[in-house]
């Protein structure tokens, strides 16, 4: 690796590090499950957690290098047992610069069931412009999972998808986007199910997901002060 990109390895190693803490402070993860990677910028390569490591003893030192065909090519652990999953995805969606996968209690409910969650909250049809579909059942350690993340959310505006029996899997422009993404399907999954334990939630017209979705995307939060 030339110097530029051990500098840009070493410091998406210190953000995937940090960003595993967010996993925790949202309860989003227990024991030793769940898992971020980032892409390196221009390199076929990507940062992601190692297998089987305690969240407290996570370190930047510790974040395994791979290349995309999940070979490690940095690190002195096993990479995730999610390698091949997160790697498939980089892969297929080039646009992806980071990748998220847990078991958070109420999302993984709804991955149980088999079932999306639909779009009864202003707060999903921000983040996620409808429904959190689910995708495949798909055993650990090969492809499988990664095809079906990159068959269900490829033309969806979802950023999350509840892979059947497993749990959530979520995609951002960078690894910090991906973490918010499922903190947020947490949220939503856990309200969702709490609206219909009381009734049959009412539905939101689907021009108004589409003005909302638009509104959050492009007009919520700062923007870059006019030239």
């Amino acid at each position: 690796m030339s110097a530029g990109v051990v500098g840009q390895v070493a410091a998406l190693r210190e953000t995937v590090a940090r960003l595993h803490r967010e996993l925790t402070r949202y309860g989003l993860v227990a024991w030793t499950a769940g898992n971020v990677s980032a892409r390196v910028p221009g390199q076929d390569l990507m940062v992601i957690k190692p297998s089987g490591v305690d969240y407290d003893d996570l370190t930047a030192e510790s974040m395994v290098v791979c290349d995309l065909g999940g070979a490690v090519v940095d690190g002195g652990g096993s990479p995730s047992s999610d390698t091949a999953a997160h790697a498939y995805v980089y892969r297929a969606m080039p646009e992806v610069g980071g990748v998220v996968h847990t078991h958070s209690g109420y999302a993984t409910a709804w991955a149980a069931r088999g079932e999306a969650i639909p779009c009864w909250l202003t707060a999903q049809a921000d983040e996620f412009g409808g429904e959190i579909p689910v995708g495949p059942f798909a055993l650990i350690g090969g492809d499988d999972i990664g095809k079906g993340i990159v068959s269900t959310l490829s033309g969806h505006r979802s950023p999350a998808v509840l892979m059947r029996n497993h749990g959530v899997f979520t995609i951002g422009r960078d690894a910090r986007a991906a973490v918010k993404a499922a903190v947020m399907c947490e949220d939503v999954a856990r309200t969702a199910h709490l609206a219909r334990a009381l009734g049959q939630p009412l539905p939101i017209a689907p021009a108004d997901i589409d003005s909302l979705y638009d509104r959050y995307q492009n007009v919520y939060g700062q923007r870059p002060p006019a030239p």
